[in-house]
């Protein structure tokens, strides 16, 4: 999605000075209040999970915010009414809880005086976090929650760049239709989260509707340690396909059971947990083959004038922090992208203002087009499939993007 040349430098010169993030390290410590633009800054705030269950998707998305911090303000900040600005990010370790999310997401507002709320990590949390910005009304760019119940509650204030999570899976059920022999058995295992459940609800309905036959569900809970029952139960079905719809540390946790029993499939997929560089570090060869449903890939062809392609953001993002930017990164950099689309439309700090600048946007971006509907989801976000092959993330689908043919079957343990 290349721009037309006037388009582009239009676009430039509109994001010539836009900006909007920096980092402030607190978990929960009390620091002074700051005013959300005080002299030439301004500041946003999150609650990120810096312990907990999702420290590490936590880490992964405070990468990617700080990331856009870094660079705009390398160029010198951003332009909101005829004013140059740099900016901050002050953040607070909500210890992977949605409830402390939520009373984080509070503070920030009602005594840091932050106007503009960059989203937690993870549906549970961005839920919990939503209420409080429309009670505030408090603008919030989301990333990383893709439950649809987040935006089916009326309210004004909360804005998704991402697909919902009926769609995380549906490409590995996609590309499987496409493989031959035509896998046709599924078996699905889903942590008790209102995410992870409404991922399966898509894989299972997907499932039905085009051809498969589903030869095993379960749910279990989302702080479980133990998973081998259920490995036990679907080895019994020997299913061709296995996703698991939850989170980083539930992929690894299903993949150890799964090699210790001795499973086999053709296709092993899931949620979170591919896509980012620990799965490939924590399992070595055993990774390679696993699918991954991801929000974005590196070969997907998406430009802005801001960071220009998927592969110059790639290029520095992996400078900067030693490693390929996931999933997690790129999405997570393209909210604060998005603020500052906002906030350059708006031409004011204004947090109504903002809001109605965010529901109006119309953008393409390094990470996809991103327009939101009346809820506040972004109506053009599709998603991709990953693969590890040699130890490596290759885009298997859609066809249009993949820079690898799928491996399939998957090959036995200890042959990968």
């Amino acid at each position: 999605m290349s721009f037309a040349n006037d388009r582009h430098h239009r676009l430039f010169a509109f994001l010539s000075g836009i900006t909007a993030a920096a980092v402030l390290a607190a978990s929960g410590a009390a620091m002074a209040p700051r005013p959300a633009a005080a002299d030439d800054v301004i500041t946003f705030g999150a609650a990120l999970s810096a312990t907990g269950r999702d420290a590490r998707e936590g880490a992964l998305t405070k990468e990617g915010y700080d990331f856009w911090k870094d660079y705009i303000n390398s160029q010198g900040g951003i332009k909101v009414g005829g004013k140059m600005y740099k900016v901050d990010i002050k953040y607070y370790d909500d210890a992977s809880d949605p409830a402390t999310s939520a009373k984080l997401v509070e503070r920030l507002i009602t005594q840091d005086n932050v106007k503009f709320i960059l989203a937690p990590y993870g549906s549970a949390a961005t839920f919990a976090a939503s209420a409080i910005v429309e009670k505030y009304q408090v603008p919030m760019v989301d990333p990383n929650g893709a439950a649809e119940k987040i935006f089916n509650q009326g309210y004004h204030y909360t804005f998704a760049i991402l697909s919902p999570a009926k769609k995380y899976l549906q490409g590995i059920l996609e590309l499987g239709q496409t493989l031959k022999p035509r896998p046709t058995t599924v078996a699905v295992l889903a942590a008790n989260d209102q995410f992870s459940l409404e991922v399966a609800d898509g894989i299972r309905d997907y499932a039905k509707k085009n051809g498969f036959n589903e030869v095993f569900y379960s749910t279990y809970p989302p702080d479980t340690q133990d998973v081998a029952t259920l490995l036990t139960q679907v080895k019994a079905q020997n299913p061709d396909i296995i996703l698991g719809s939850g989170h980083l540390q539930d992929s690894l946790l299903i993949m150890r059971a799964a090699k210790d029993q001795n499973v086999q499939s053709k296709i092993i997929g899931f949620s979170v947990g591919p896509s980012t560089p620990d799965f490939i570090t924590s399992l070595g060869n055993d990774s390679n083959g696993v699918m991954g449903g991801a929000q974005w890939t590196i070969t997907l062809n998406y430009t802005d004038p801001l960071f220009g392609s998927a592969a110059r953001y790639t290029k520095m993002f992996e400078a900067k922090y030693n490693h390929v930017p996931d999933y997690h990164n790129a999405e997570s950099t393209a909210a604060c992208e998005t603020f500052q689309f906002a906030l350059a439309k708006a031409g004011d700090l204004d947090p109504a203002k903002v809001r109605d600048a965010l529901a109006a946007l119309d953008i393409d971006t390094f990470y996809g087009k991103i327009k939101f509907d009346s809820r506040g989801v972004n109506i053009y976000k599709p998603m991709a499939v990953e693969q590890i092959q040699k130890n490596a993330h290759v885009t298997v689908w859609p066809a249009e993007a993949a820079n690898a043919k799928a491996e399939y079957p998957l090959q036995q343990w200890g042959k990968r």
